[in-house]
Protein backbone atom coordinates (compact mmCIF):
# COMPACT_ATOMS: atom_id res chain seq x y z
CA UNK A 1 0.00 0.00 0.00
CA UNK A 2 1.34 3.53 -0.64
CA UNK A 3 0.87 6.62 1.44
CA UNK A 4 -0.60 9.22 0.66
CA UNK A 5 0.67 12.44 -0.80
CA UNK A 6 1.36 15.16 2.58
CA UNK A 7 4.00 16.95 5.06
CA UNK A 8 7.08 14.98 5.46
CA UNK A 9 8.31 13.92 8.83
CA UNK A 10 10.83 16.01 10.97
CA UNK A 11 13.75 14.31 12.37
CA UNK A 12 16.13 16.15 14.82
CA UNK A 13 19.77 15.24 15.96
CA UNK A 14 19.99 13.07 19.11
CA UNK A 15 21.45 15.12 22.37
CA UNK A 16 23.38 12.63 24.26
CA UNK A 17 23.77 13.20 27.56
CA UNK A 18 26.85 11.19 30.17
CA UNK A 19 25.38 9.90 33.27
CA UNK A 20 27.08 8.18 36.14
CA UNK A 21 23.93 5.72 35.91
CA UNK A 22 24.56 5.08 31.92
CA UNK A 23 25.22 2.57 29.85
CA UNK A 24 25.90 1.53 26.46
CA UNK A 25 22.57 0.27 25.67
CA UNK A 26 21.42 3.30 23.14
CA UNK A 27 24.00 1.97 20.68
CA UNK A 28 23.68 -1.86 21.71
CA UNK A 29 19.86 -1.70 21.40
CA UNK A 30 19.49 0.89 18.37
CA UNK A 31 22.51 0.31 16.24
CA UNK A 32 23.06 3.82 17.51
CA UNK A 33 26.65 5.55 17.00
CA UNK A 34 27.19 7.41 20.34
CA UNK A 35 29.30 10.54 20.24
CA UNK A 36 32.39 8.89 22.72
CA UNK A 37 33.38 5.29 22.95
CA UNK A 38 33.37 3.96 26.70
CA UNK A 39 31.42 6.82 27.46
CA UNK A 40 28.45 6.04 30.33
CA UNK A 41 25.74 7.92 27.79
CA UNK A 42 22.17 7.86 29.87
CA UNK A 43 19.85 10.06 27.94
CA UNK A 44 18.82 10.37 24.25
CA UNK A 45 16.99 13.92 23.98
CA UNK A 46 15.39 13.16 21.04
CA UNK A 47 12.76 16.46 20.69
CA UNK A 48 13.81 18.88 22.76
CA UNK A 49 13.51 22.79 22.88
CA UNK A 50 15.53 24.12 26.19
CA UNK A 51 17.26 27.25 26.44
CA UNK A 52 21.19 24.83 26.13
CA UNK A 53 19.89 22.30 24.26
CA UNK A 54 18.19 23.35 21.03
CA UNK A 55 17.03 20.55 19.28
CA UNK A 56 18.49 20.63 15.30
CA UNK A 57 16.12 19.02 12.30
CA UNK A 58 18.45 16.19 10.86
CA UNK A 59 17.55 16.16 7.06
CA UNK A 60 14.90 17.36 4.51
CA UNK A 61 13.46 21.00 3.63
CA UNK A 62 13.98 21.86 7.56
CA UNK A 63 17.40 20.55 8.31
CA UNK A 64 20.26 22.96 10.26
CA UNK A 65 17.16 24.58 11.81
CA UNK A 66 15.99 23.91 15.04
CA UNK A 67 13.17 22.96 17.20
CA UNK A 68 12.56 26.45 18.28
CA UNK A 69 12.66 28.51 15.25
CA UNK A 70 9.84 26.41 14.06
CA UNK A 71 7.86 26.33 16.80
CA UNK A 72 8.21 30.32 16.57
CA UNK A 73 8.60 31.56 13.41
CA UNK A 74 5.80 28.15 12.22
CA UNK A 75 4.03 27.58 14.87
CA UNK A 76 0.15 27.42 12.89
CA UNK A 77 1.47 26.07 10.02
CA UNK A 78 3.50 23.25 11.34
CA UNK A 79 2.15 22.45 14.58
CA UNK A 80 -1.37 23.21 14.44
CA UNK A 81 -3.79 26.56 15.42
CA UNK A 82 -4.71 27.33 18.58
CA UNK A 83 -1.39 27.16 20.26
CA UNK A 84 0.07 30.45 20.59
CA UNK A 85 -1.08 30.25 24.42
CA UNK A 86 1.31 27.12 24.32
CA UNK A 87 4.55 28.61 25.55
CA UNK A 88 7.38 30.45 23.99
CA UNK A 89 9.54 27.00 23.90
CA UNK A 90 8.07 23.93 22.50
CA UNK A 91 6.18 22.45 25.76
CA UNK A 92 7.06 18.57 25.21
CA UNK A 93 10.50 16.55 25.93
CA UNK A 94 11.14 13.44 24.35
CA UNK A 95 14.03 11.00 25.50
CA UNK A 96 14.80 7.50 25.45
CA UNK A 97 16.88 6.57 28.59
CA UNK A 98 19.55 3.70 29.88
CA UNK A 99 19.73 3.01 32.83
CA UNK A 100 22.62 0.12 33.87
CA UNK A 101 22.62 1.28 37.79
CA UNK A 102 20.14 3.08 39.48
CA UNK A 103 19.25 6.58 39.16
CA UNK A 104 18.85 8.94 42.00
CA UNK A 105 15.77 8.75 44.35
CA UNK A 106 14.01 12.23 42.98
CA UNK A 107 10.23 13.98 42.67
CA UNK A 108 9.65 16.84 40.44
CA UNK A 109 7.50 19.75 42.01
CA UNK A 110 3.97 20.35 41.46
CA UNK A 111 2.91 23.70 40.31
CA UNK A 112 1.78 24.45 43.74
CA UNK A 113 5.20 24.38 44.91
CA UNK A 114 7.09 25.94 42.22
CA UNK A 115 6.24 29.76 43.71
CA UNK A 116 7.79 28.84 46.79
CA UNK A 117 10.92 26.88 44.95
CA UNK A 118 11.49 28.52 41.75
CA UNK A 119 12.00 25.67 39.08
CA UNK A 120 9.61 23.84 36.72
CA UNK A 121 6.88 21.55 37.26
CA UNK A 122 7.70 18.68 35.97
CA UNK A 123 5.14 15.74 34.86
CA UNK A 124 6.04 12.35 32.68
CA UNK A 125 5.60 9.15 31.79
CA UNK A 126 7.72 6.02 31.35
CA UNK A 127 7.05 3.29 28.17
CA UNK A 128 9.47 0.03 28.97
CA UNK A 129 11.61 -0.89 25.99
CA UNK A 130 13.84 -3.05 27.47
CA UNK A 131 14.10 -4.95 30.80
CA UNK A 132 16.59 -6.90 32.54
CA UNK A 133 15.35 -9.71 34.53
CA UNK A 134 14.77 -8.42 37.92
CA UNK A 135 14.70 -5.04 37.33
CA UNK A 136 13.21 -2.46 39.38
CA UNK A 137 11.01 0.89 39.44
CA UNK A 138 10.95 2.32 42.63
CA UNK A 139 8.31 4.47 42.68
CA UNK A 140 5.65 6.33 45.66
CA UNK A 141 6.21 4.82 49.23
CA UNK A 142 4.85 1.48 51.58
CA UNK A 143 1.95 1.04 53.30
CA UNK A 144 2.41 2.99 56.44
CA UNK A 145 5.20 5.50 55.40
CA UNK A 146 4.42 9.10 56.50
CA UNK A 147 6.48 12.28 56.30
CA UNK A 148 7.79 11.49 59.88
CA UNK A 149 8.89 8.22 59.21
CA UNK A 150 10.55 9.12 55.76
CA UNK A 151 12.48 11.80 57.19
CA UNK A 152 13.99 9.81 59.87
CA UNK A 153 14.13 6.86 57.47
CA UNK A 154 16.72 9.71 55.26
CA UNK A 155 18.66 10.99 58.11
CA UNK A 156 19.50 7.52 58.71
CA UNK A 157 20.36 6.48 55.23
CA UNK A 158 17.62 3.98 55.54
CA UNK A 159 15.57 5.46 52.25
CA UNK A 160 15.80 2.52 50.44
CA UNK A 161 12.93 0.77 52.98
CA UNK A 162 10.55 3.40 52.17
CA UNK A 163 10.31 2.69 48.99
CA UNK A 164 7.67 0.83 46.81
CA UNK A 165 8.89 -1.41 44.22
CA UNK A 166 7.40 -2.60 40.85
CA UNK A 167 9.35 -5.29 38.43
CA UNK A 168 8.42 -3.94 34.66
CA UNK A 169 8.49 -6.05 31.87
CA UNK A 170 8.64 -4.42 28.54
CA UNK A 171 5.82 -2.61 27.40
CA UNK A 172 4.15 -2.15 30.34
CA UNK A 173 4.53 1.99 31.22
CA UNK A 174 4.09 4.01 34.26
CA UNK A 175 2.48 7.59 35.01
CA UNK A 176 4.78 10.01 37.08
CA UNK A 177 2.78 13.29 38.11
CA UNK A 178 4.57 16.00 39.86
CA UNK A 179 5.39 14.72 43.33
CA UNK A 180 5.30 11.23 42.65
CA UNK A 181 8.63 10.04 44.50
CA UNK A 182 10.75 7.97 41.94
CA UNK A 183 13.37 6.35 40.62
CA UNK A 184 14.54 4.02 38.11
CA UNK A 185 16.28 0.95 38.69
CA UNK A 186 19.34 -0.88 36.67
CA UNK A 187 18.36 -2.28 33.84
CA UNK A 188 15.97 -0.57 31.90
CA UNK A 189 15.60 1.05 28.73
CA UNK A 190 12.70 3.23 29.32
CA UNK A 191 11.03 5.80 26.17
CA UNK A 192 9.85 8.69 28.51
CA UNK A 193 7.47 12.08 27.42
CA UNK A 194 7.43 14.51 29.68
CA UNK A 195 6.75 17.97 30.03
CA UNK A 196 9.29 20.94 28.73
CA UNK A 197 11.02 20.93 32.39
CA UNK A 198 14.59 19.55 34.03
CA UNK A 199 13.81 20.59 37.59
CA UNK A 200 14.61 17.62 39.83
CA UNK A 201 15.14 17.56 43.90
CA UNK A 202 17.13 14.42 44.67
CA UNK A 203 16.34 12.98 47.71
CA UNK A 204 18.48 9.68 48.10
CA UNK A 205 21.62 8.60 45.39
CA UNK A 206 22.36 5.43 46.54
CA UNK A 207 25.73 6.38 48.60
CA UNK A 208 27.92 6.92 45.54
CA UNK A 209 29.87 9.41 43.82
CA UNK A 210 28.92 11.38 40.36
CA UNK A 211 31.08 11.49 37.07
CA UNK A 212 33.35 14.14 39.19
CA UNK A 213 34.13 12.03 41.90
CA UNK A 214 32.31 13.71 44.31
CA UNK A 215 28.84 13.00 45.54
CA UNK A 216 25.85 14.45 43.64
CA UNK A 217 23.98 17.49 45.25
CA UNK A 218 20.95 16.17 47.44
CA UNK A 219 17.85 18.86 47.77
CA UNK A 220 16.53 17.10 51.02
CA UNK A 221 14.48 19.86 52.36
CA UNK A 222 12.79 20.93 48.80
CA UNK A 223 11.90 17.41 47.90
CA UNK A 224 10.33 16.58 51.27
CA UNK A 225 7.94 19.71 50.38
CA UNK A 226 6.70 18.11 47.12
CA UNK A 227 6.70 14.77 47.85
CA UNK A 228 3.19 13.13 47.96
CA UNK A 229 2.94 10.94 50.81
CA UNK A 230 -0.48 10.31 50.28
CA UNK A 231 0.66 8.56 46.92
CA UNK A 232 0.97 4.82 48.46
CA UNK A 233 1.81 1.83 46.63
CA UNK A 234 1.07 2.66 43.12
CA UNK A 235 1.08 0.10 40.39
CA UNK A 236 1.75 0.26 36.88
CA UNK A 237 -0.46 1.75 34.09
CA UNK A 238 -3.55 0.02 32.70
CA UNK A 239 -4.02 0.80 29.11
CA UNK A 240 -7.60 2.15 27.90
CA UNK A 241 -7.56 0.69 24.29
CA UNK A 242 -4.88 1.90 22.62
CA UNK A 243 -4.76 4.85 25.41
CA UNK A 244 -1.77 4.67 27.92
CA UNK A 245 -1.78 8.45 29.45
CA UNK A 246 -4.01 11.53 29.32
CA UNK A 247 -3.30 14.41 31.31
CA UNK A 248 -3.49 18.41 31.37
CA UNK A 249 0.48 18.17 29.46
CA UNK A 250 0.22 15.20 26.87
CA UNK A 251 -1.59 12.49 25.39
CA UNK A 252 0.31 8.84 24.76
CA UNK A 253 -1.43 6.04 22.90
CA UNK A 254 0.27 2.81 21.55
CA UNK A 255 -0.68 1.92 17.91
CA UNK A 256 -0.11 -1.11 17.08
CA UNK A 257 -0.04 -1.08 12.97
CA UNK A 258 -0.87 -4.10 10.42
CA UNK A 259 0.45 -4.37 6.90
CA UNK A 260 -1.78 -3.06 4.59
CA UNK A 261 -3.03 -0.47 6.95
CA UNK A 262 -2.15 3.12 7.73
CA UNK A 263 -2.90 5.51 10.18
CA UNK A 264 -2.94 9.21 10.95
CA UNK A 265 -1.89 11.51 8.64
CA UNK A 266 -3.98 14.58 6.99
CA UNK A 267 -4.38 16.24 10.52
CA UNK A 268 -4.91 19.75 11.84
CA UNK A 269 -2.35 19.21 14.69
CA UNK A 270 1.49 17.75 15.16
CA UNK A 271 2.12 14.67 16.55
CA UNK A 272 5.30 12.69 17.99
CA UNK A 273 5.95 9.28 17.09
CA UNK A 274 7.93 6.81 18.36
CA UNK A 275 9.05 3.44 16.96
CA UNK A 276 8.92 0.46 19.60
CA UNK A 277 8.50 -2.35 17.62
CA UNK A 278 8.99 -3.05 14.32
CA UNK A 279 9.89 -0.90 10.93
CA UNK A 280 6.62 2.02 10.04
CA UNK A 281 7.22 4.20 7.30
CA UNK A 282 6.22 7.85 7.11
CA UNK A 283 6.02 9.00 3.36
CA UNK A 284 9.47 8.66 2.19
CA UNK A 285 11.09 7.57 5.33
CA UNK A 286 11.46 4.77 7.15
CA UNK A 287 11.55 4.03 10.95
CA UNK A 288 12.96 1.57 13.04
CA UNK A 289 12.73 0.45 16.51
CA UNK A 290 13.91 3.39 18.95
CA UNK A 291 13.45 6.05 16.15
CA UNK A 292 11.08 8.68 16.70
CA UNK A 293 9.75 11.80 14.97
CA UNK A 294 7.28 14.53 14.40
CA UNK A 295 4.79 14.58 12.43
CA UNK A 296 3.69 18.14 10.86
CA UNK A 297 0.00 19.48 10.21
CA UNK A 298 -1.49 17.46 7.27
CA UNK A 299 1.77 14.55 7.37
CA UNK A 300 1.38 11.37 5.52
CA UNK A 301 -0.33 8.24 7.06
CA UNK A 302 2.06 5.62 8.98
CA UNK A 303 2.87 2.36 7.25
CA UNK A 304 4.65 -0.67 8.17
CA UNK A 305 6.06 -3.60 5.99
CA UNK A 306 5.65 -5.86 8.27
CA UNK A 307 3.78 -4.82 11.19
CA UNK A 308 5.07 -2.19 13.73
CA UNK A 309 3.99 -0.90 17.33
CA UNK A 310 4.44 3.32 17.85
CA UNK A 311 3.54 5.76 20.39
CA UNK A 312 1.53 8.60 19.21
CA UNK A 313 2.22 11.53 21.57
CA UNK A 314 -0.56 14.27 21.25
CA UNK A 315 -1.58 18.06 23.18
CA UNK A 316 -4.29 17.12 25.15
Amino acid sequence: MSGESGAEPVTFESIYKERVWGGRALETNFDRQLPAAKTPFGEAWEVVDRPDDRGRVATGVHAGRTLHELWVEQREELFGAGLEHAGPDFPLLLKILDARRHLSVQVHPPASAVAELGGEAKTEMWYVLAADPGAKLFVGVKEGVNRVAFERAVAEGRTEEMLHVLEPKAGEFLFIPSGRLHAIGAGLVLFEMQQNSDTVYRVFDWNRVGLSGVPRELHTDEALRCIDFDDVAPTMGEAQGELLVACDHFRVERWAIKPGTARGGGEDRFALYTVVEGVARCGASSFEAGSSFLLPVGGAPLETPSGAVVLRTTLP
